[in-house]
């Protein structure tokens, strides 16, 4: 299974052209070296903000007309209505070609800080059907960027998630009619975490992200210092566009469940495009 995370920027490169076209055209020439994409996660899509730079519009149906037979999930962070009507913004996309066999949205913790600038975070969960690997949840998010405190609640609240689904393959619910909402769900320990999650490697919030199991939680690793232990990720963010900081720093990445670790097959980005703020990341599993 080959999946790529990127932050997107409402598909707004740092020329300033709003262009899905672009994006998918990229994302699928980058899995094709692999032997070709099977699943595209995406942070920042925007449905309507027209604020935004570029008037970026319906982005999610742009998405499925460039992706035929593929099936696309939005799920939006950010929803409300302004003199243009209705907006749906910085939301998370899981566009993927494998049978799909459940959806989840959930929303991460948003804690009240004065005066920090935020906004409302999640986390949208698909659960696909790889020939190889079997049942295999995709998480894909975005954490806040302007608050350590904030990221710190999200990043406890993603293992939780992955706990909770963990615990519910040890201990089955009760088995229902498959006609009523009751019918059983399916579950897996396998589970691939990504997405831009606004920390680095060296911060505190990373070490929280990938720290050990304790008691009643669940562990992650990620991919890059699974195949490369000891060297540095490439960056990820601000290589080109210094607005954020002043250096580049790696900020997007991909982490799989215990049961995955020694799955991961290979890791690589394309540090050289410019179609958004922040540069792809393409990872092989199986």
């Amino acid at each position: 299974m080959q999946l790529l995370s990127w932050n997107v920027q409402w598909c707004c490169g740092l020329d300033g052209v709003v262009s899905p076209e672009r994006i998918v055209a990229h994302a699928l020439a980058m899995g094709a070296e692999g032997g070709g994409l099977d699943v595209l996660c995406l942070q920042e899509v925007a449905v309507g903000h027209g604020g935004l730079q570029g008037g970026p519009g319906g982005q999610v149906a742009q998405l499925r007309a460039l992706l035929p037979g593929w099936q696309v999930f939005f799920a939006a962070t950010i929803e409300g209505f302004d003199a243009q009507g209705r907006h749906r913004a910085f939301g998370n996309v899981v566009a993927t070609r494998l049978p799909v066999a459940e959806v989840a949205q959930h929303r991460l913790p948003w804690r009240a800080e004065v005066g920090v600038v935020s906004m409302p975070r999640g986390c949208l969960v698909v659960t696909v059907r790889d020939p190889g690997l079997g049942l295999v949840r995709v998480m894909t998010t975005h954490l806040e960027y302007h608050s350590a405190a904030q990221r710190q609640d999200q990043v406890q609240a993603l293992r939780a998630l992955h706990a909770e689904a963990l615990a519910q393959c040890v201990a089955l619910p009760g088995a229902a009619a498959a006609a009523t909402p009751y019918a059983t769900p399916v579950h897996t320990p396998h589970a691939v975490l990504c997405g831009d999650f606004n920390l680095e490697p060296h911060e505190a919030e990373y070490a929280q992200l990938v720290a050990p199991a304790t008691q009643g939680e669940a562990v992650f690793h990620d991919c890059w210092p699974l195949l490369h232990p000891g060297e540095k990720q490439p960056d990820t963010f601000r290589l080109f566009d210094r607005t954020w900081g002043p250096e580049p720093g790696a900020c997007d990445f991909v982490l799989v469940s215990d049961s995955l670790q020694g799955q991961v097959r290979s890791w690589h980005t394309d540090s050289a495009t410019q179609l958004s703020d922040h540069q792809p990341v393409c990872v092989a599993l199986g």
